[in-house]
């Protein structure tokens, strides 16, 4: 498929890229867009959790801000898509540093214990319409001095269209991309490789694997 994993413009003033505008799509050196269908909506999470098969990955982004706790937004992609996913969003991160230094969230106290997954998918909802998640084979990302923005869409003919829109605070940008590494060599080590075999190499880069906990008020 041509011209897969984009990282888009940098952000205009409103500190959104410019990919997704309605309309035809337009390609050319550093610059790609997609249709964003009226029912898709920025959705903004607070955590985080990745699971994995040996055909996709799923990440289920998540908001613990208030009450009910929501599973905003489910993304699957194959196993490439996912490797390509953690080097865009690796070299959009070293953009980031250069440009306004390494992102940092205030200091939290350490939770008392780690919630187990069950108990995660206990408190937080998942609408009926979620359970299937949205497809993606490409990515956008941009980012603004407060936040990353994620647009998960389908490259297909003849329109590409966004199935995702995500904001995550900038300062769990690094917490997230050390848990997309960790999904890929848990998933190399799990499925991928042979006795005696060494591993197919993928971007430097966990199952299930929960970033730090959704913070709940």
């Amino acid at each position: 498929m041509s011209n897969p994993f984009n990282q888009g413009d940098p952000p205009n003033e409103g500190g959104r890229p410019p990919a997704g505008n309605q309309g035809a799509p337009q390609q050319g050196p550093g610059h790609f867009s997609a249709r964003v269908p009226e029912k898709v909506r920025g959705v903004y999470c607070t955590g985080q959790i990745i699971h994995d098969s040996p055909k996709e990955f799923v990440i289920d982004f998540l908001q613990g801000l208030n009450r009910p706790f929501q599973v905003v937004a489910r993304v699957v992609m194959t196993p490439q898509t996912f490797a390509e996913f953690i080097q865009t969003f690796q070299q959009n991160l070293g953009n980031y540093t250069r440009t306004f230094g390494e992102p940092t969230m205030p200091a939290t106290p350490p939770p008392e214990r780690r919630p187990s997954i069950e108990e995660i998918y206990e408190n937080y909802k998942l609408a009926d319409d979620q359970h299937s998640g949205v497809y993606a084979n490409n990515v956008i990302i941009g980012h603004a001095p407060t936040e990353f923005l994620f647009d998960f869409f389908t490259a297909f003919y003849p329109t590409p269209a966004v199935g995702a829109r995500v904001i995550l605070p900038a300062g769990q940008a690094p917490k997230f991309l050390a848990t997309l590494r960790n999904s890929m060599t848990q998933f190399t080590q799990r499925y991928m490789k042979p006795p005696g075999d060494q591993p197919p190499h993928f971007p430097s880069t966990g199952g299930e694997q929960p970033t730090e906990p959704p913070q709940n008020p």
